[in-house]
C-alpha cells in the first residue's frame, strides 16, 4: 500500500512573510489564497519539481504557537 503526505501545516510569522520566503525566495509555488473570514487565510505552497507535501501555511493564534515558530520540528523532551 503506497502511503503519503499530502499536506503539513507550519507555522510562520504571517501569511505575507510565509509567501515572501517560500515563493519568493525558495521557489515554492502558490496553490491557493483564500480567505476565510475573521483574518485568517488558507494559504498552500508546494516545493517546485514533481511531488512533495504541500505547506499549509498558518499564522500563530497564541503566543505558545508564536513561540514555537521555527523550532516545529525540535522534538519535546518527555517526563521519564
Amino acid at each position: 500500500m503506497k502511503q503519503a503526505v499530502a499536506t503539513v501545516s507550519l507555522l510562520v510569522p504571517s501569511y505575507d512573510a510565509g509567501l515572501r520566503f517560500y515563493v519568493d525566495v525558495l521557489g515554492f509555488h502558490l496553490v491557493e489564497d483564500a480567505q476565510l473570514g475573521g483574518g485568517k487565510r488558507w494559504v498552500t505552497v508546494t516545493p517546485p519539481g514533481e511531488g512533495g507535501a504541500q505547506l499549509l501555511l498558518a499564522e500563530p493564534s497564541t503566543p505558545e504557537q508564536a513561540a514555537a515558530i521555527g523550532r516545529q520540528g525540535v522534538p519535546v523532551p518527555r517526563d521519564r
